[in-house]
């Protein structure tokens, strides 16, 4: 498991990578834009090959591009359609550029819409980005169910999957928080095991490519996108001990999006005791063998 965090790539992305050494951080995840303006970044050959070295001297080994949440594929306004595809294109190719893992997506919302014809809008933009770009994956993020946002369930995000033409690039990113405030009860092994079967037989865990790690503020099914800290949350320690040591996540990077003590994000002790729990997770799965 490749525990990381969520950092800013102020500076170049090469600085981002730095501020993940610093939290001791084997994932990174940095937007490829402001979060509040649509001027999608075009990273230069410089800033490539900087970004390439500062990688190949660190212990980070992986990097995923978020897509901003200005964003929205199931819009019915031309205009945003326009932009989020513009934008989206432009972090897929910024991956393909930097050799990202993937870029995660909040695939959009149909307001007050119906569903199934937001979702087929939204699988047109994904798709026509994907024809614009080469190698990096994309991966929808599940949603924690307020509004009309899309991939609250995993027959969601395989409705959103198939729309956008079931290309092998598509996976998923799942986030702890959101699974929890949507619905899922994930804080005993054998609960996410059956939330994992669920996703197995829905959209094939062969496309679960990332992991967010959040704790929530919001109870279970709220629909609350409130991130907390690790283990101060409604997942609680224990919680968040499963998560981190299911057999089924090793191997994928995994981003902490939380809030920090000081409102700054991750930090290298929140990490640190990721690894910890972690560890507590696994020793507690071999006691009930």
């Amino acid at each position: 498991m490749l525990i990381g965090a969520h950092v800013s790539p102020a500076g170049g992305p090469a600085k981002a990578v730095e501020r993940g050494t610093e939290r001791g951080a084997r994932a990174i995840q940095i937007f490829n834009q402001s979060p509040r303006m649509w001027r999608p970044t075009v990273y230069s050959d410089e800033a490539v090959a900087d970004f390439r070295t500062a990688m190949a001297d660190s212990e980070v080994d992986a990097l995923m591009i978020h897509a901003v949440y200005l964003l929205n594929a199931a819009t019915e306004d031309d205009e945003i359609r326009r932009k989020t595809l513009t934008s989206l294109t432009t972090s897929l190719q910024a991956g393909d550029a930097l050799g990202a893992v993937s870029v995660v997506l909040h695939p959009g919302s149909a307001k007050t819409g119906e569903v199934p014809p937001a979702i087929r809008r939204a699988g047109e933009v994904i798709r026509e980005a994907l024809a614009e770009s080469e190698n990096c994956a994309l991966h929808l993020e599940n949603t924690a169910g307020a509004g009309g946002t899309l991939g609250r369930s995993f027959g969601e995000l395989a409705a959103l999957i198939d729309a956008a033409g079931g290309d092998e690039r598509l996976g998923m990113c799942l986030d702890s928080c959101h699974l929890y405030a949507s619905g899922y009860d994930i804080r005993t092994a054998e609960a996410l095991s059956a939330v994992l079967d669920e996703a197995d037989a829905a959209v094939g865990l062969d496309r679960l490519g990332s992991l967010h790690f959040n704790d929530s503020v919001g109870a279970l099914g709220s629909n609350r996108d409130r991130h907390a800290d690790v283990g101060e949350g409604e997942l609680g320690r224990d919680g968040c001990a499963v998560f981190l040591s299911e057999p089924r996540f090793d191997g994928l990077p995994v981003i902490l999006e939380t809030p920090g003590p000081d409102r700054k994000g991750p930090t290298a002790e929140e990490l640190q005791l990721c690894h910890t729990l972690r560890a507590e997770g696994e020793k507690a799965r071999k006691k009930r063998r």
